[in-house]
């Protein structure tokens, strides 16, 4: 099968833009930076705007508990009763200090994790979650009464459900051992029976995309950000009263910010994913090993000036755009081997058309000086009778560095019979008898 392929280049942004940023820093200039790795994300593409080391595997600390809150959000509902074992009760600081035997709710337990950022609560809610998955003795069995092995059982169910999330998310160097970031390593027995030893670990990247899920994909994002963006919540369960104070400084910073989790231990150091929205644009920011002891505020000074570079670099430019829309003018019909025509002998052909599919996106967050190169395949240069209507031909790609953004379909814009015996008599009536 013949192919063939042609290339559009998009044209330069309007001068208004270009006027704008002509300040802006050089494409690759460094920003001064206290993060060991850190990421600037666009949250709706996903796409990678600014990277220090972002692909370095390490710890990241309590900024785990945004995948643990946004799957118990996925899973129970914030009504539900969870029953406290021993195991949770038994967590280190930072924690609510929740007792064997007590009951909570989901929705009290998941504010404790994010705006006090509480281990015990982590645990409490991925045992609860987590026991679904185990055997139906355990799931009947009331959670105050697991031994620690079944607690551990559950936790390790909940976090293989961590885990099929990240690798939906194509998140293929985060590996998810405990709910609350706490340091931990698993070792696993291959089938030669040598040994492997797993971290609790992500890159910079894939934090940014998985806070990015949270807040622009998940079922549950409205949830997610409410519970995130709360300054404080109160309430009272087991004769005792409580106060959850939101430690996100970020929230207060700049304009337009959105949510973010905060994580420390002395493994991963002070980490930090946040968001923002503003105009339109949503940034992502992912920060790793910012700082020890005592440099908790540089994980601050970080985050606003990767947001800062993010609003005064990058704007959002649609694929429909005039200088970046394919030309579909170049399309030109396709002949049809045995296809039916109005003349006897003539060559059939097809009209082909572009079809935008169902969820593509619609433009992505650009440089002034960066470009779309739109590049079109065809399949074939020709097709067989009989043609029906819509049968995909080819691809229209927007394609920005190394990456497709969008991906159209090249269809036929009719059908076409074949010349069968019923078309030839037709023929014959037509020229000879009528």
């Amino acid at each position: 099968m013949k192919m063939r392929m042609k290339k559009i280049t998009g044209g330069f942004f309007c001068v208004l833009i270009w006027l704008m940023t002509a300040v802006m820093p050089v494409q690759g200039e460094e920003l001064q930076l206290y993060a060991t790795a850190a990421v600037l994300m666009d949250a709706d593409s996903g796409r990678v705007l600014y990277g220090k080391n972002q692909d370095a595997v390490m710890a990241m600390a309590s900024t785990t508990k945004i995948m643990t809150c946004i799957l118990v959000l996925e899973n129970v509902s914030q009504d539900e009763s969870v029953t406290v074992s021993a195991y949770a009760a038994s967590m280190p600081k930072v924690k609510l200090y929740i007792q064997r035997g007590e009951q909570y709710t989901v929705r009290d337990l998941l504010r404790s994790l994010m705006l006090e950022s509480h281990n015990d609560s982590a645990v409490a809610l991925a045992e609860h979650v987590g026991k679904r998955y185990l055997p139906r003795e355990l799931r009947e069995k009331e959670t105050s009464e697991y031994t620690l092995e079944e607690s551990k059982m559950a936790m390790a169910a909940f976090a293989a459900c961590m885990n099929r999330k990240a690798a939906e998310l194509g998140c293929e160097n985060t590996w998810f051992i405990t709910p609350n970031g706490l340091d931990a390593t698993e070792q696993f027995v291959l089938e030669d029976g040598s040994t492997v030893q797993k971290e609790h670990c992500t890159t910079a990247r894939e934090l940014a995309r998985i806070l990015s899920y949270c807040i622009r994909e998940s079922h549950c994002r409205e949830a997610f950000l409410e519970i995130t963006r709360a300054g404080n919540h109160s309430f009272s369960a087991n004769g005792r009263s409580f106060s959850c104070t939101n430690h996100n400084a970020f929230l207060s910073m700049m304009d337009g910010a959105l949510t973010g989790k905060t994580g420390f231990t002395n493994k991963a150091g002070y980490c930090y994913v946040g968001a923002l929205e503003r105009d339109g644009r949503t940034f992502v920011v992912a920060l790793l090993a910012c700082g020890w002891p005592n440099n908790k505020t540089y994980k601050w000074s970080d985050t606003r000036a990767l947001m800062q570079y993010g609003l005064d670099n990058y704007f959002y430019r649609s694929f429909d755009q005039e200088g970046t829309a394919f030309d579909e003018s170049v399309l030109k019909p396709l002949p049809v081997q045995n296809g039916q025509t109005d003349i006897l002998g003539d060559q059939a052909y097809m009209a082909v058309r572009v079809e935008s599919g169902e969820g593509m996106r619609e433009g992505v967050l650009m440089r002034a000086d960066e470009t779309v190169q739109v590049q079109y395949t065809l399949e074939t240069d020709r097709l067989t009778a009989p043609v029906e209507e819509n049968t995909p031909v080819g691809s229209v790609e927007y394609i920005l560095g190394d990456t497709v953004y969008r991906r159209d379909r090249i269809v036929t814009a009719g059908e076409l019979g074949a010349v069968d015996t019923e078309w030839c008599l037709r023929q014959i009536l037509e020229r000879f008898l009528l």
